[in-house]
């Protein structure tokens, strides 16, 4: 599929697809005799480079001609200010109750207009990497604002004539349009002090506002395109996926569902020591799965990573683009190079190329056989497995987790509390019930696995990450072999040496009911929240509701013995 971004003169008017309040403000502004149209990478690798403030590092770009770019090209370096992540707080979407679009469609307005003085920067590309799936977006940057337009472009699918020809030839939808994005990072009011993003995925558009970081940027333009998939019959995937080729000729296509820092890219991207035949990656953030098809497709080309874990000399950092909020130094030659490990700030982030994993794919053809929900409950053993669609659903929509340091948080926020984050995408800008009805359509309809693997601690014990591997490799070679967990008559349990559930340890009963509780009480709180915006069907507290008892069954029973 592909949007639309030209009109007859009878497509146009009132109440017709592309022409709401809100997309109008902000698609004129892209008209403007004050904006400069950004044809290529290497016109915005020039601008960003001789941007104000700009590190031009002597770490040199691999391969630049393969993505765009001369030779010659640097790593280039940007700094924000104190603002080293994403702001939950600042968002707001038309489509919610309780939001004022009025206000902040005359906000949008002065916005717009108080940057008819500037410079302002046009950029586009694709998003979705197969003609099943390409939509083109559209973003208006301020001068001085060059490094954020460089590294969007890099991030999303430049144009050239490959993927132009791919565009041409997918097939459009009548009532999807471009996507337009206007930015302003340098916007302040004193209604919005942690900024603003605001957007209207009903018409895709947005406004980004007093938000310097580049992932605002990054996660603001998937958040329209997964709408987009949303109302189009995909599953919106905030994950990873790759296929595994086993010796006897079979494939095994796995999905990883995980927050910032939970490990979806490291499992994403395990080479498991290169012991299957082959495994392809499609990528290790952003996809879409067909409900029909079971086909999935990447959103972008390259990895928007954390450099926490890649020191200056890392081999990986060959492949680096661009990075954001690192350090820099010179080394023994002289030369200009990164100071990465989160010295300078938390979450210090890098674009890498897509040449950085040399078995990557746009397209997995063959169906998603597992999906994988990656948390951080010390209740729940290294690796379960769930049975019966709703269960396997609900369990994703109340995904538990740990805070990272990818998200700035407002002010009184516990960073260490756990948190249920459904499918492990704040990114949402329609209701919970979709992504739901998604998920479960995939076990019921196309019999996906669904297995919980906790990455993090089980009851106070460390779970390694060669635990986490190698129950995933027991799971796609079909060794493993999973047996009821506990009372619990719809999940079973691949039991791993060191981590063996007690159920006659009256506390971690307790515990794992408390934590099941937690669970469905966040599925009832979403029935009066916002009016009931993100409420779930009765089978979903149903199936929860039975992993309650089963567990209060247990609890009486270990206390009468």
């Amino acid at each position: 599929m592909s949007t639309k971004a030209y009109y007859t003169h009878e497509e146009i008017g009132k109440g017709k697809p592309g022409f709401s309040k809100t997309r109008s403000i902000i698609e004129a502004a892209f008209y403007g005799n004050n904006v400069v149209e950004v044809k290529d990478l290497k016109q915005a690798y020039e601008l960003a480079k001789n941007s104000p403030g700009t590190i031009v590092t002597d770490m040199p770009v691999y391969k630049p001609e393969a993505i765009g770019l001369d030779e010659g090209s640097k790593v280039l370096l940007f700094n924000d200010g104190s603002v080293t992540g994403r702001c939950a707080a600042a968002r707001r979407i038309s489509s919610e109750p309780g939001v004022d679009i009025n206000d902040l469609d005359l906000k949008l307005m002065d916005a717009i207009y108080d940057t008819r003085w500037t410079t302002m920067y046009h950029a586009q590309v694709y998003i979705g990497l197969d003609p099943e799936f390409m939509v083109k977006a559209h973003l208006l940057i301020p001068e001085g604002e060059e490094n954020i337009l460089y590294s969007w472009m890099l991030n999303f699918q430049y144009m050239n004539p490959e993927y132009n020809e791919m565009y041409k030839n997918s097939q459009p939808v009548a009532d999807e349009t471009d996507i337009y994005i206007f930015s302003d990072p340098q916007w302040t009011h004193e209604e919005h002090p942690l900024g603003l993003t605001y957007f209207n995925t009903d018409t895709n558009c947005a406004a980004l506002l007093g938000m310097k970081y580049f992932g605002e940027h990054k996660k603001g333009t998937l958040t329209i395109a997964w709408a987009i998939a949303n109302r189009n019959g995909y599953a919106s995937c905030h994950g990873g996926q790759k296929e595994f080729r086993l010796d006897n000729g079979e494939k095994f296509v796995a999905s990883f569902f995980g927050l910032s820092g939970s490990g979806k890219s490291t499992l994403t991207h395990a080479t498991h020591n290169n012991k299957y035949e082959e495994i392809q990656v499609l990528h290790d953030d952003a996809f879409i799965i067909n409900t029909e098809t079971g086909a999935s497709i990447a959103m972008e080309p390259t990895y928007f990573d954390k450099t926490a874990d890649y020191p200056t000399g890392c081999p990986d950092n060959k492949y680096l683009l661009t990075a954001q909020n690192c350090s820099a130094t010179r080394d023994s030659e002289g030369k200009v190079v990164l100071v990465t490990e989160d010295i300078r700030n938390g979450n210090g982030r890098a674009i890498k190329s897509k040449l950085w994993s040399p078995n990557r794919v746009d397209k997995i053809n063959d169906p998603v056989n597992a999906i994988f929900w990656i948390m951080k409950d010390p209740t729940i053993p290294p690796i379960v497995k769930i049975k019966g669609a709703s269960l396997a659903s609900v369990m994703g929509a109340t995904l538990a987790t740990k805070r990272s340091s990818a998200e700035r948080l407002a002010p009184g926020v516990d960073p260490n509390r756990l948190v249920v984050e459904p499918y492990a995408n704040p990114f949402r800008t329609y209701p919970l019930v979709n992504d739901y009805k998604k998920f479960r359509k995939l076990v019921k309809e196309r019999n996906v696995d669904c297995y919980i693997i906790n990455t993090g601690d089980f009851m106070g014990k460390d779970i390694k990450p060669a635990t986490t591997i190698s129950a995933i490799e027991q799971v796609v070679e079909g060794t493993g072999e999973f047996k009821q967990w506990g009372p619990f008559t719809d999940i079973e349990v691949l039991e791993m040496e060191g981590y063996v559930s007690d159920f006659n340890d009256m506390n971690y009963v307790e515990t794992l009911k408390a934590r099941m509780t937690d669970r469905l009480n966040f599925v009832f709180e979403k029935d009066v929240e916002d009016g009931g915006y993100n409420a779930l069907p009765t089978q979903a507290k149903e199936a929860l509701a039975k992993v309650i008892g089963e567990a209060h069954n247990l609890e009486v029973e270990n206390s009468n013995n």
